[in-house]
């Protein structure tokens, strides 16, 4: 990729942004030293800047960069095993597989909240943008409602238990699809 195309730049800088501390709770489960942890996101965003023209765009892009992810823990744990004899092998082995079961379990739990807030009335989610993503603070919700702050924070928790028990009824409906 042409590292001065500003498009094909910014769309890396928005996935890579999106999904960095996803990649560095991955990097984190094997190499627990978070400056460690950290030196090997950095190689690995510019291993992934290196391969974008590679990534598919139709597919999810937090497993695509998990995959190099792995391939520089492995480089590091190579370098540190010559000198400090972290893990063996197949420890490391285990610990990738099951951070890679947990980064896809994520994608998959994010997915059902996008649906699940997709079905919630608009004046619910109106409430949950402004709480979680705007973050307005409950006093000012109410303020922009018209009702009280208790009244606010009721309507947050029944709006929670919703989406709590939408995403495990999407769960268990796939399962029982697979």
């Amino acid at each position: 990729m042409p590292v001065d195309d500003p498009v094909q730049h910014e769309r890396f800088m928005r996935l890579f942004v999106e999904h960095e501390r996803e990649v560095l709770r991955y990097v984190l489960a094997v190499v627990p030293h978070l400056p460690d942890a950290r030196d090997i996101v950095q190689e690995t965003a510019v291993a992934l800047w290196r391969k974008m023209t590679e990534y598919d765009p139709t597919r999810p892009f937090l497993p695509w960069a998990c995959r190099f992810a792995s391939i520089e823990i492995r480089r590091f744990l190579r370098r540190a095993e010559q000198q400090r004899r972290l893990l063996d092998e197949q420890a490391v082995e285990v610990l990738l597989a099951r951070q890679e079961e947990r980064a896809a379990s994520l994608m998959t739990r994010r997915a059902y909240l996008r649906e699940c807030l997709e079905e919630l009335p608009p004046p619910q989610r109106q409430l949950v943008r402004g709480y979680y993503w705007e973050e307005q603070d409950v006093d000012a919700l109410a303020s922009q409602t018209g009702r009280s702050t208790e009244a606010v924070y009721k309507a947050l928790q029944r709006i929670r238990q919703a989406l709590f028990e939408c995403m495990n009824r999407k769960a268990s409906l796939e399962g029982a699809s697979t």
